[in-house]
């Protein structure tokens, strides 16, 4: 019979156990090791075992290429090239009126800013006084009388069309 023994300057819970002539230490309690066995190698013919037939039976099949399979790949693999080679071609046009359009913008910019000083050139080469002096004296015309002015109210509308002459009072 085994005989069971507290091991004096060991932890709290570890044993000593003799049997056969040997000497066992083990732990008792909550702090108890688990044993962790090894793995067992298995050997080529067990692993051949252990697929199954339907798993074998589906490698076998995916390894086969028949000439449709084939044919569906290279199908599949031309379309893909040309799809690649269309989205580059469409990319590279897009890049280059994204290009266009922004040189057209500066042209425009460029444009709006020489009329925009021309305009005033003009502008301040104009003598007002000068243009009154010849309206009034060289072709007669007059300021407007408070009784030859006529007021329209508009509707929210950004011009006014005149479908028949102006009544006079």
């Amino acid at each position: 019979m085994a005989r069971v023994e507290n091991m004096r300057g060991t932890g709290r819970g570890q044993r000593r156990r003799e049997q056969g002539g040997r000497t066992y230490v083990y732990v008792d309690g909550t702090a108890v090791r688990k044993l962790q066995s090894v793995p067992q190698k298995k050997t080529r013919q067990q692993q051949k075992h252990s697929t199954s037939l339907a798993t074998r039976k589906n490698r076998e099949r995916a390894l086969q290429m028949n000439l449709g399979y084939v044919a569906f790949l290279t199908a599949a693999a031309v379309i893909t090239v040309f799809m690649c080679v269309n989205f580059l071609q469409l990319r590279a046009q897009g890049t280059k009126l994204q290009k266009e359009v922004t040189a057209l913008e500066a042209q425009l910019d460029a444009d709006i800013l020489e009329n925009n000083s021309e305009y005033n050139r003009i502008m301040t080469s104009v003598d007002m006084e000068h243009v009154k002096d010849v309206a009034m004296n060289q072709l007669g015309m007059v300021y407007a009388k408070k009784s030859q002015i006529v007021t329209y109210e508009i509707d929210d509308n950004d011009y006014v069309r005149q479908y028949s002459d102006v009544p006079e009072e």
